[in-house]
């Protein structure tokens, strides 16, 4: 029997920049959360696929779905989509999983859809004022494109959630 490849990347804040020091584009990953879209630096995207079945574990912030077995480990699922201002992400037949890592640390993102994946150029404009507080921590920036705005998703404060569960769990969730 071959091991199977970890899914997990070991990935600097430093590493996850949308350009390089050139300020060439690196790409990021464009999602629709609540709504409205949303971008993830491509290197912190680890990979997208269908949802597999997800396990409600009760006493936990509706914001965290549950647990699913991705390959083979124990995954905590999230839904950004309440914390954005927006309805629960409804699993349909566009309903993706983000794999989203960053250090020692790896979480499932629901998304309604994702766009796809694009160079995003030059730094992000400050985040729009009317995000409510639990939004404004998750936005770095916003940037535009032909199709309108784009949220700059924080992968730090994304990952960071895990600070707010009960117990305060610091472990690789």
């Amino acid at each position: 029997m071959t091991a199977r490849p970890s899914i997990t990347r070991v990935v600097r804040s430093s590493d996850v920049p949308m350009t390089d020091p050139d300020g060439v584009a690196t790409g990021a990953v464009v999602l629709r959360l609540a709504g409205s879209r949303y971008a993830l630096p491509l290197a912190a995207v680890v990979e997208v696929g269908r949802v597999p079945p997800i396990t409600r574990v009760p006493g936990l912030p509706g914001w965290l779905v549950g647990v699913t077995n991705w390959r083979g480990r124990l995954l905590a699922v999230v839904d950004l989509g309440p914390l954005l201002g927006g309805p629960k992400t409804a699993v349909a037949g566009t309903t993706r999983l983000l794999l989203v890592s960053q250090a020692a640390a790896t979480l499932g993102v629901l998304a309604d859809s994702v766009d796809g994946v694009g160079p995003v150029t030059g730094e992000p404009e400050p985040a729009v004022g009317t995000l409510r507080a639990d939004a404004a921590m998750l936005v770095h920036g916003q940037r535009t494109d032909a199709d309108g705005p784009i949220g700059v998703l924080d992968v730090q404060a994304v990952l960071a959630l895990r600070r707010r569960l009960p117990g305060n769990r610091e472990r690789n969730c």
